[in-house]
C-alpha cells in the first residue's frame, strides 16, 4: 500500500518561483534606469548648480497652484506633445511627477515624453511625497513646507532605512 502524503503549504510569496539572480539584476537596474526617488531628486535640486535633468510636473494648472517643486516646469500631459518642444531640451534628461502613487500621470506623461525622444524618468511618490519627506515646495501664494511625515522622513536622517 502506498503511504498518503499531506501536501506541503507553499507560501504565497513563492507560489511563483523569484527570478533567477541575473534575471532579478536586469530588471532592477532597468527600474532605477526608470524611476527617482523623491529624496534623490530633492537632494540633487538642492545641491546647487545644474543638476543634470529638469523636473516636469504633469498635472493640471489648480494641483499646480496648490503645490509643486521649486523650479519644476509645469506641462500638464495634455499639452506635452504641442509644448514640450518649446520648453524642454531634448539633451537634457527629464524628471516627472504628478499627484502621488495612486496617480499615473507621469507615467503617463512619461511615455509621451519618451516618443518624442526625450530621456525621461519618473519621480515615485510625486508630489505627495515630496511634502510628506518635508521637501520646500511653491503655491500659488509662495513657499511652503511641512513637517515630514516620520514613517517617510525619520528623523535620522543618516539611516533612512533605504
Amino acid at each position: 500500500m502506498t503511504p498518503v502524503t499531506t501536501p506541503t503549504t507553499v507560501s504565497p510569496v513563492l507560489r511563483v518561483a523569484p527570478a533567477a539572480p541575473e534575471e532579478a539584476a536586469a530588471h532592477f537596474r532597468a527600474s532605477l534606469a526608470l524611476y527617482a526617488d523623491v529624496s534623490d531628486v530633492a537632494a540633487s535640486l538642492a545641491a546647487g548648480g545644474d543638476p543634470g535633468f529638469v523636473v516636469v510636473d504633469s498635472r493640471s494648472t489648480e494641483s499646480w497652484d496648490q503645490g509643486h517643486v521649486p523650479g519644476a516646469v509645469h506641462l500638464p500631459t495634455a499639452l506635452i506633445a504641442g509644448q514640450a518642444a518649446g520648453l524642454l531640451d531634448r539633451d537634457v534628461p527629464v524628471v516627472t511627477y504628478c499627484w502621488g502613487p495612486g496617480c499615473n500621470g507621469a507615467t503617463r506623461a512619461a511615455l509621451a515624453l519618451a516618443e518624442l525622444g526625450y530621456r525621461v524618468k519618473e519621480m515615485l511618490g510625486g508630489f505627495e511625497y515630496w511634502v510628506r519627506e518635508g521637501f520646500a515646495y511653491e503655491t500659488w501664494e509662495g513657499p511652503a513646507r511641512r513637517a515630514a511625515d516620520p514613517l517617510t522622513a525619520p528623523l535620522d536622517t543618516e539611516d533612512c532605512g533605504c
